[in-house]
């Protein structure tokens, strides 16, 4: 299995880099999680970075066993006052290697993906790792749409990357850039602008009545 956890810092610290100048409007720009600032979805990253197994268990369960507040209070918990706290808090965990409960390729999801949720809405672009996105993809394309992923999202169809050596699955093909897959398959129909071919229509039509 590959060691994510370089990639993990390198993520980390290159989100770090992006966000060091932002004005203080910019950090309340709303991100691709609905409901989220871009200032809310950092301080996400920094409570999953901080999240054992051990710790994710107790935590879950003083959220009375309610995912969706698990996920708010990590975030209400480490949100700082001022977004500079929030992105000291980021620096203070860049080697941090715990993980809760899921897959190591989980990590990259993380970091791929809200990464995205933050540059997309303040015009900032990164090449990420294509390894990565591929193997951030494939944990996706496994995944229940109940824990995250795209599995129903993508059911039935053939994944063709335009800018990579990857295909996957069967039938009708949804052919774009790598990113925009995993965007896609991760619940972000903004993405979805980016895809084409005869399943991409079949992939807009589920994801627009999904429960992202």
């Amino acid at each position: 299995m590959q060691d994510v956890w370089p990639t993990v810092r390198a993520e980390r610290q290159a989100l770090i880099a992006d966000l060091q100048g932002l004005s203080e409007p910019q950090w309340e720009t709303p991100s691709l999680c609905a409901g989220w600032s871009v200032h809310d979805v950092l301080a996400h990253i920094v409570a999953s970075a901080k999240t054992s197994k051990l710790g994710f268990g107790w935590e879950f369960a003083r959220a009375g066993f309610d995912f969706d507040r698990f996920t708010a209070n990590g975030v209400a918990r480490e949100r700082g006052v001022r977004p500079a706290e929030t992105l000291d808090r980021l620096r203070a965990v860049l080697d941090r290697t715990v993980s809760p409960p899921a897959p190591a390729d989980s990590r990259l999801v993380e970091m791929v993906v809200h990464g995205e949720d933050i540059r997309r809405p303040l015009g900032i672009t990164r090449a990420y790792p294509q390894d990565a996105v591929a193997d951030a993809l494939r944990l996706q394309i496994r995944t229940s749409e109940g824990f995250g992923g795209g599995r129903e999202l993508v059911a039935g169809l053939t994944l063709v990357a335009d800018d990579a050596d990857f295909t996957t699955g069967s039938g009708p093909e949804v052919r774009g850039p790598l990113l925009a897959l995993l965007l896609t398959a991760s619940g972000r129909e903004v993405a979805t602008a980016e895809l084409g071919g005869s399943g991409a229509e079949t992939v807009r039509e589920r994801l627009a009545s999904s429960t992202y």
